[in-house]
């Protein structure tokens, strides 16, 4: 553990970090630069190891505290102020030195984290044009729709202890031929099915509740094959299936207006994606990436 950092600094930095509590709120407000002949000594408000704090930087700084204080702010405030950021500069600095981002895994998300949310703000935060919503809603109405009904007639096929050689798929299998051929589902019951556990109402499900019943497995089966079909043999739980959709009520879409309010909220998530995938791939793009060939 380098010296710097040792348990016995703790109260220190404990401290420090309180009076840092303006790093918090100032965010990203510092960003000090290499000093430049287009920065005179007459700009800096200090000038820590090379690294310039400018004064506008430090007056932004001083706004912050003066919109959170009850009090005017006194020339003693903005020394403590000027203070904070000195301190904040030199540990960034020695932090460097020390490499912390490259052995520290909480420091490292830290400022990934701290990267996508800059790319994420910039790319959210214009005002969606009403033309590009109303695209974007016509487009994805399916993704707004409510969660639509289904109902099905199910039969489970399961292992029969007490009858050596007994194979459920064989059933199920023999079971999807009768009732594919038309012959009644409660006669298929009798013949070859075996009881459910909870039998399964004979009503419009939403699939989360067909879920319930079925496992999901069969649930999601029922719901990728048409109305009226019947599916082959599903293995699930211990157990086989076969799955008839009986009848089935799509979700129907709210108008526009009644979700705006959501459809912005999508499309702005969906824009800042799209924003940060590019933004990586620009990095990438202008990075020298290699990669070991076992490594992929």
């Amino acid at each position: 553990m380098p010296s710097e950092l040792r348990p016995s600094t703790t109260p220190w930095l404990l401290a420090l970090g309180a009076a840092l509590g303006l790093a918090t709120a100032i965010g990203g407000i510092l960003e000090p630069g290499p000093a430049s002949e287009a920065l005179l000594p007459g700009d800096a408000a200090a000038v820590v190891n090379g690294e310039i704090i400018d004064r506008a930087q430090f007056e932004r700084a001083v706004g912050l505290l003066a919109a959170d204080s009850k009090n005017e702010i006194t020339a003693a405030d903005r020394h403590h102020v000027l203070d904070r950021l000195i301190e904040e500069e030199l540990l960034v600095q020695r932090a460097r030195e020390l490499m912390v981002d490259r052995h520290d895994r909480r420091v490292r998300s830290l400022l990934v984290r701290s990267m996508i949310d800059s790319v994420l703000a910039d790319s959210e935060a214009s005002e969606p044009d009403p033309a590009d919503l109303t695209a974007f809603y016509d487009q994805h109405r399916d993704y707004f729709a409510p969660t639509g009904r289904i109902q099905v007639e199910a039969h489970r096929f399961g292992q029969r202890p007490a009858q050596p050689g007994d194979d459920p798929r064989a059933r199920a299998t023999e079971a999807v031929r009768r009732l594919r051929s038309g012959k009644a589902a409660a006669l298929v019951d009798a013949e070859l099915a075996d009881p459910q556990i909870a039998p399964l109402p004979r009503s419009l499900l939403p699939p989360s509740k067909l879920r319930q019943y079925l496992g999901p497995t069969p649930t999601k089966i029922s719901l990728t094959i048409e109305t009226g079909s019947i599916s082959d043999p599903i293995e699930s739980g211990g157990s086989w299936w076969v799955v008839r959709v009986v009848d089935r009520q799509a979700g129907e879409t709210p108008a526009l207006e009644e979700i705006s309010d959501e459809v912005k909220s999508e499309m702005r998530r969906r824009k800042g994606e799209e924003g940060l995938r590019a933004y990586l791939a620009e990095l990438r793009s202008r990075g020298d990436v290699q990669i070991a060939t076992d490594a992929s």
